[in-house]
């Protein structure tokens, strides 16, 4: 098909039945067109050129759209899956649903992929961006939150009054517009509205509400972009708008499709959180306060609430709470470990005693305020929440605490989303893509498709078009420390300052655990003092991930230390960074709750756990770490794992196969070189 061709096929769609699908080879050769080298696309940016990989990929995606199928693709990083997936759900007129994995991926593609592929297909798609109620400003709480004056510090007082400023100008209500809001800062709940406190049409603010526009423009909409979270927390609660668009639409496509499954076991469970009764027990006290003064003692009810939230995470977090130990990130604990504490049990019972009688006090004023009706529901969920985790879980349910500094979250859960994904995938016929450069490392890629019940899909593996075995180099020191010898993570420390002090900074070591990061960063600087080197050493946790990415990128003279949130989605093209280093293989922890009951599922059906669940997790990892270092067809580095295992065990080999064809170095001297050449071509 021509270009003019294409045009004809695009007036064609203009009187095409939507509910038929479009004629499969005519897709696919309008597909191929807007590709090619005298194509839209290739007007669209001048430095564009057909690639093979690319093309395979949109084919397979214009079949599954024209045939209403499931479709499964890996494509290697540089394949350029965006606009394989997005150019021919234009061209097909269909209605798509697009799921990615964040918020930011989702403002990436509402923001600038979608508009520029409109602009150069000249397809008047209406375009919509729809993420969860704590995205958007709740005007009545805004306004409930400046008369109760209730903040937890001055900080939080001064971020309202800039909310407030913005508010004046904003069409969308997206928090996201605000430059340097953190999506964790305090004020967000305080000014967000939340499925439990929404007063619905009952609002003095309902025709104004920035939910209810977004949900509006989503239904109207050809596309809309959603993200993963969004898209099963409106499976269990249907409060999303997702489960009235669903249905609507021709094709679901979700793209870094392997974050899926991780959300929707933790979106389909069941949660009591401290957080979300710490809440409970401000708007408790806010609306008690402006709305029934007198009738009942506010304060104390809220300082009831509060004090059972924190005797829950004090005994949810046990002897972690009195050894003193700074605690980052977020920790999951066993249940076991606490359900048979007495601690635990009291602390539960306290929560719903307090929340039981909160919930007296409420229904007594119900008919004096709107807010108060939705403060009973609140409170009858909270305490009912209490109960169920007072007894034993559902079975084939497996429970978890997640602990953080401040705050402790129960968790009930499915170990996977199988059953999710069939009661969706059985119902109106429609075209279901999933895509990610990892889904895993069989060509059935069944660490994806078997626990998201996606055995029966078609499967295509796409490489990366890059030339790997010219541009990047594979080191696994075999002589190195074991990871289970007390210095191994000081001796990672030590190569990764010869390797940066030979490229001049330029490097990122990546670690498996927050207690290696801290090692691995105090060594570099450590040997970088000594030695009297100006190399900066950015450590997660020091400053904002996104800061940090910032300074490397204009400092290239640095070495960043990063732990989990850096091993996916940072993009770094070019020559700031070209040395990558592994701490050791990204195992997951044996002791983790999910693990160990996904293990004994596996164990119980015969099958070995050690090799279909804990070598697919780390293949899949390791690809993801080690995708950091070559993002464009011209970078260059090395991928450094300090882990002998992958060099001398059998399973070693099925690891390096998962990577990138990179060309092996077979020790450090070798390494070393390779480095100078490439600070010799930057030169």
């Amino acid at each position: 098909m021509t270009s003019p061709e294409l045009d004809d096929w695009l007036d064609a769609l203009d009187e095409a039945t939507p509910a038929a699908g479009p004629d499969p080879d005519e897709l696919v050769q309008a597909v191929e067109a807007a590709f090619d080298a005298s194509g839209p696309l290739a007007r669209l940016d001048a430095g564009y050129k057909p690639r093979e990989p690319q093309l395979q990929m949109t084919r397979a995606v214009a079949r599954a759209l024209s045939r209403r199928q499931a479709l499964v693709v890996e494509a290697g990083t540089g394949v350029g899956k965006t606009f394989a997936y997005l150019v021919p759900a234009l061209l097909a007129g269909s209605r798509a649903l697009i799921s990615t994995a964040t918020k930011s991926l989702q403002d990436q593609l509402f923001l600038r992929d979608l508009p520029r592929l409109v602009q150069a297909l000249n397809m008047p798609a209406r375009l919509a961006l729809l993420k969860g109620r704590s995205s958007y400003l709740c005007l009545h709480r805004m306004k409930e939150a400046r008369v109760s004056g209730e903040f937890p510090d001055r900080r939080t007082a001064l971020s309202l009054a800039r909310i407030e400023r913005w508010a004046l100008g904003t069409h969308t209500g997206d928090f996201a517009e605000i430059d340097g809001l953190d999506e964790r800062s305090p004020i967000i709940p305080i000014v967000s509205s939340s499925r439990e406190n929404c007063l619905g049409q009952e609002c003095p603010d309902w025709k104004a509400c920035y939910v209810v526009k977004a949900r509006r423009e989503a239904m109207e909409a050809d596309v809309v972009v959603v993200n993963h979270h969004l898209f099963f927390a409106d499976m269990s609660l249907r409060d999303t708008g997702v489960a009235e668009l669903l249905p609507s639409v021709d094709v679901a496509i979700f793209d870094e499709a392997h974050q899926l499954a991780e959300a929707g076991v933790q979106f389909l469970g069941t949660v009591l959180g401290t957080a979300a009764l710490i809440d409970f027990a401000r708007d408790l006290l806010a609306q008690g306060l402006a709305h029934a003064r007198g009738v009942h003692d506010w304060q104390a009810l809220h300082a009831s609430v509060e004090k059972a939230a924190r005797e829950l995470r004090l005994a949810a977090a046990g002897a972690l709470a009195t050894a003193g130990r700074e605690l980052r990130g977020t920790l999951k604990l066993a249940w076991k470990e606490r359900a048979a504490s007495p601690a635990f049990g009291a602390a539960l019972d306290g929560v719903q005693a307090t929340t039981a009688a909160a919930l007296e006090a409420l229904t007594a004023v119900r008919e004096s305020a709107p807010d108060f009706a939705r403060l009973c529901e609140r409170a009858q969920a909270l305490r009912d929440l209490a109960q169920r985790f007072a007894t034993e879980a559902d079975p084939g349910d497996v429970r978890w605490i997640d602990l953080s500094p401040h705050a402790a979250r129960l968790v009930e859960s499915p170990l996977d989303i199988r059953q999710a994904m069939q009661q969706q995938l059985e119902g109106p016929p429609k075209a279901w893509v999933f895509t990610s450069a990892t889904l895993g490392d069989d060509e059935r890629l069944t660490w994806f498709t078997e626990p998201a019940g996606l055995e029966d899909a078609e499967v295509l593996r796409v490489g990366s078009p890059f030339d790997y075995p010219a541009h990047a180099r594979l080191y696994v020191p075999r002589g190195f420390p074991k990871p289970s010898e007390p210095h191994h993570a000081a001796s990672v420390g030590l190569l990764a300052s010869r390797l940066a002090r030979t490229l001049g900074g330029r490097t990122f070591v990546l670690t498996t655990t927050l207690r290696n990061l801290q090692t691995v960063a105090d060594a570099l600087r450590e040997r970088f003092e000594e030695s009297g080197d100006a190399i900066a050493v950015l450590q997660q946790g020091a400053l904002p991930k996104r800061m940090l990415l910032q300074k490397f990128l204009e400092n290239p003279l640095a070495v960043l230390v990063g732990s989990a949130s850096f091993w996916e989605g940072i993009d770094v093209p070019g020559d700031a960074l070209q040395c990558v280093v592994i701490d050791k293989l990204p195992f997951p922890p044996p002791n983790d709750p999910l693990v160990e009951a996904r293990v004994q599922r596996l164990e119980a059906a015969g099958r070995n756990a050690f090799a279909e669940y804990f070598v697919a997790e780390a293949a899949i990892a390791l690809k993801q770490g080690g995708g950091r270092l070559i993002r464009t067809e011209t970078d260059r580095g090395l991928l450094v794992v300090c882990d002998p295992r992958m060099a001398g065990m059998n399973y070693g080999r099925r690891l390096r196969a998962a990577l990138p064809p990179m060309t092996p170095v077979a020790n450090e001297a070798e390494a070393l070189a390779w480095l100078q050449q490439l600070n010799e071509q930057r030169a």
